[in-house]
């Protein structure tokens, strides 16, 4: 797809050669771009493309190198966060910025001129929830909400500040397909009344329903340009990643062995607050089975991965069984040996150590499971270079981890190519029940794809694997069985065949059910 021309003609936002440098490392290269207004404009790219770099210059918080941004055909200079507002720019981060023991007119108030009262914000933000089709209770604690209430919060805090452009980053990774149709609505009306919107997602089938235009960055400079309603998913991944994005072939899953994860009636207190009980949680994994379990972030998925993981054991041992022996009580490393491989949420400071390099971060996950292949020296404790080195190497080729240097520090990679290596790290051993979570959380296409097929294949090989994850299209295209969690409860599991997004989104709602209302569900 060839680079549409760019103009400044009557755009609301543009930028002319935006440069940023690290070094001599170049994370946007010479920039151009054009948001006019009343558009919704999609920013697309690879992990690593400069999407981050170049809406972090927009909203004052890194300085460019060189180059221009233009606001209604002026130059300007965004010095901060709190200038770009003052300009009219809003941004809405993946990662929430709130405080949980505040409520939401107190956490809206931390954004807003300090003179205003607390009663008049709490008026405003009423208000303004109620036109944009944003219900929020200015009163209600964030620590009571939902994660798609929290996201209200953050777009009603940008949007009063009455900004004429917005910065979506990720708007509906956390989101319940019901609340991602609502933010449309909401974005639509935005549009209707003249508002821009720039809207960054790994999620191409939306950048096609809602978006007028797209902008492709590749290693930093731009790539195409395109209307993203003319193309196909294909062609939009395409485009970011430079060649045909496999898709993953289940062909050969589901062929049902022995059961080699269960949790029997499996709960667990919460550990802080804000924390989730988990309550009577029940699952069996065969080998050859993908069990994906669905859900809005915060009902208990991390309290579940922790408790499978034995990172926090549970007091009842007979909770957790790994191949057929019980292990609620052990550790994550004793369950390592067992067989189990493990995936957390959290890449940075959880599943690695950013300032150590890649071969560290392989022995300390694997020093217990793999010691007389890694450790050496008797007591001593000797680490046997050569061989980490070996693995380290091999894991990145198998997992195409893309690197500045042979053995890099952790934190120097892209969070996809970090991502690929600390699943490759766990498949590596070939473990017989892997259970990870969110497996490709801000991932671009082509190594979610690679990742996904990854976890295909160790279940075709006859390990279990569990997958805990918020996207939809990544549950339907891996998953054999699918369960929903909502509030520390786990559904049933149903294969992946009888299981509409409608039905996974009401469960994921609060809707639990059993068979038999899932049977009404599918009749009405």
């Amino acid at each position: 797809m060839a680079v549409q021309e760019e103009t400044v003609d009557g755009s609301l936002l543009a930028v002319d050669k935006l440069t940023k440098l690290f070094g001599n490392f170049a994370a946007c290269d010479h920039i151009d771009l054009a948001i006019r207004p009343g558009e919704i404009h999609a920013l697309l790219g690879e992990n690593g493309a400069g999407k981050s770099t170049l809406v972090k210059m927009l909203f004052g918080v890194l300085a460019p190198t060189s180059g221009r941004i233009l606001w209604q055909g002026e130059p300007v200079r965004i010095a901060s966060p709190n200038a770009a507002r003052k300009l009219g720019i809003g941004m809405v981060f993946q990662h929430f910025s709130l405080f949980e023991a505040l409520t939401v007119a107190e956490n809206i108030a931390l954004s807003m001129d300090p003179g205003i009262s607390l009663a008049k914000i709490s008026e405003e933000a009423a208000a303004l929830s109620r036109s944009y089709g944003l219900p929020l209770d200015p009163k209600a604690h964030v620590a009571d909400l939902s994660v798609g209430e929290r996201q209200r919060i953050e777009i009603v805090r940008a949007l009063l500040q009455n900004p004429q452009l917005i910065i979506l980053d990720e708007p509906t990774s956390v989101l319940t397909p019901q609340e991602a149709d609502r933010l449309f609505e909401t974005l639509a009306k935005l549009k209707s009344e003249g508002r821009s919107v720039l809207y960054i997602s790994h999620r191409l089938e939306e950048v096609q329903r809602i978006c007028d235009r797209a902008t492709v960055l590749r290693h930093g400079k731009v790539t195409g340009a395109c209307d993203p309603r003319q193309e196909t998913p294909a062609s939009l991944a395409r485009m970011m990643v430079g060649s045909d994005v496999a898709h993953v072939s289940t062909e050969g899953t589901g062929l049902k062995g022995e059961v080699l994860l269960e949790a029997r009636n499996l709960a667990a207190a919460a550990r802080t607050p804000f924390a989730v009980s988990l309550k009577d949680v029940c699952l069996k994994v065969r080998g050859g089975e993908v069990l994906a379990i669905a859900g809005v972030a915060g009902n208990g998925q991390s309290e579940l991965f922790d408790a499978l993981s034995g990172e926090y054991p549970v007091a009842n041992g007979d909770a957790v069984h790994i191949r057929s022996k019980p292990a609620g009580t052990l550790g994550i490393n004793a369950r390592r040996l067992m067989g189990g491989g493990f995936v957390p949420e959290e890449r940075h400071g959880h599943a690695a150590v950013s300032a150590l390099p890649l071969s560290d971060n392989l022995v300390l996950a694997r020093s217990a499971s793999d010691r007389k292949t890694f450790i050496g020296g008797g007591k001593l404790g000797i680490i046997r270079q050569d061989a980490v080195k070996r693995a380290t190497k091999r894991i990145c080729e198998v997992m195409d981890v893309r690197k500045s240097g042979e053995d890099p520090a952790a934190g120097s990679l892209s969070g996809g190519n970090l991502q690929k290596f600390i699943v490759g790290r766990e498949l590596d051993r070939q473990p017989a029940v892997l259970v990870v979570n969110q497996p490709t959380w801000g991932v671009d296409a082509g190594a979610a794809s690679r990742i996904r097929q990854a976890l295909v294949d160790l279940a075709k090989s006859g390990s279990a694997v569990l997958v805990i994850s918020q996207d939809l299209d990544e549950i339907f295209e891996v998953a054999t069985e699918i369960a929903v969690i909502n509030d520390g409860r786990l559904s049933d599991a149903y294969p992946a065949g009888e299981l509409s997004r409608e039905k996974i989104g009401l469960l994921m709602g609060g809707m639990h059910v059993n068979k038999q209302t899932a049977e009404s569900l599918d009749a009405h």
